[in-house]
């Protein structure tokens, strides 16, 4: 038996309104916001929300909620987003995921499917992830997902300028 740890099966479904819980326990919580600058002030929560639902249901983002295979309890989420960088669109990567399921390869498996699902949609392009260099589990994603390091920068992340490594990848061009 190897010591390669299995791989964890997991679904991505569209982030409803019905995730509120989740959205605080990852938004608004001062430990899951670490890297990030802080946690969300919950009067702000549910237009978050509302608007991340809105844009998902219109197919401008992907704010998705990840379940195991078959469903069952939620376990974190992951977006797929654009917006401007240096003058030009840009396509952005993040994950966030429970503390209960952090350290099991929840988020790897993750991103790896949003990545598959961004190479058959076409429409992404390039996608660069930025965690925080202090966010060693997520610079570890990107590193094993086979993203390329291609600078460290002051990022600003709603109004918190982060210093962040900048990951890029072709999802076309992924192994």
């Amino acid at each position: 038996m190897s010591g390669r740890a299995r791989p964890v099966d997991v679904d991505l479904r569209p982030v409803t309104l019905d995730d509120r819980t989740l959205y605080e326990r990852t938004r608004c919580d001062a430990k899951m916001m670490e890297h990030l600058g802080g946690p969300m002030p919950r009067e702000e929560l549910d237009d978050k929300l509302m608007r991340d639902v809105e844009s998902t249901a219109n197919d401008e983002t992907w704010c998705l909620v990840v379940t195991p295979r078959g469903g069952g309890e939620v376990m974190g989420t992951i977006a797929l987003w654009q917006h401007e960088q240096d003058g030009e669109r840009s396509s952005e990567i993040g994950w966030m995921v429970l503390p209960e399921h952090q350290g099991k390869g929840i988020g790897r498996a993750a991103a790896a499917l949003a990545l598959r699902k961004a190479s058959e949609d076409g429409r992404w392009g390039v996608i660069h992830a930025y965690p925080p260099v202090t966010n060693g589990p997520s610079n570890g994603i990107c590193r094993s997902l086979g993203f390329t390091l291609v600078a460290t920068l002051d990022y600003d992340y709603n109004g918190h300028l982060l210093r962040c490594n900048d990951w890029r990848m072709d999802p076309d061009e992924r192994p």
